[in-house]
């Protein structure tokens, strides 16, 4: 009975110990996504943006134009979007570069698949320098899958910011909030799969 007490209490002990880990990191994420701030001035070979908001492909053209790398893969564009349509959505000033030097990448549906399409588009061109253009809040996701798929490149996060979303004050706002926290979810199951995969041994070594 004493021993199963002392078990109980343990179990007690290491959930809320858990628990407690849980809040502290998504605090700490959080913050660290409400704080983030794209550079001054960055410089890559290519630049790979992820679909999920306009915001994103006119930042990541605007780097293109203004010479920041040499060509953009714009990575999980529906198949029913050409070249033609996304003309439509950017600033005039932008289409010079659209037209030039972009790629439009339709496999991927998720940050795994973005991950993918972007490492055989870096390996095809012969980039090892890439800059990274999504949301904030999407960063370090893309960031992890990103790394996973090619530990080789070097990859500079570019974060894009939507002011409507309203995450420098987050605890004081339940849409912020809750993205944040749905986003701090999917993060950590994906940190969990890139280190177990990094972990788990290559079936072609044995």
């Amino acid at each position: 009975m004493r021993g199963s007490m002392k078990l109980a209490r343990a179990v007690i002990l290491f959930a809320g110990l858990g628990g407690i880990a849980l809040v502290a990191g998504f605090v700490a994420f959080a913050a660290s996504v409400a704080d983030t701030r794209a550079p001054a001035d960055v410089r890559a070979e290519g630049i790979v943006v992820l679909t999920g908001g306009s915001a994103r492909i006119d930042s990541a053209l605007k780097l293109l134009a203004d010479g920041h790398a040499q060509r953009l893969l714009i990575s999980g564009v529906n198949p029913s979007v050409d070249l033609k349509a996304l003309a439509g959505t950017i600033d005039k000033e932008l289409e010079v570069a659209l037209a030039c030097c972009v790629d439009l990448g339709r496999d991927a549906r998720d940050t795994v698949g973005n991950a993918a399409e972007a490492r055989d588009w870096a390996k095809e061109r012969g980039y090892t320098s890439l800059i990274v253009v999504t949301s904030d809040y999407h960063m370090p996701r893309s960031m992890a899958e990103l790394a996973e798929a090619m530990p080789g490149v070097k990859l500079i996060a570019y974060p894009v910011t939507n002011p409507e979303l309203h995450l420098a004050d987050w605890w004081n706002n339940a849409t912020a909030f809750g993205l944040l926290l749905r986003e701090y979810g999917k993060y950590l199951l994906a940190t969990a799969r890139v280190k177990f995969a990094g972990a788990a041994p290559d079936p072609a070594s044995g």
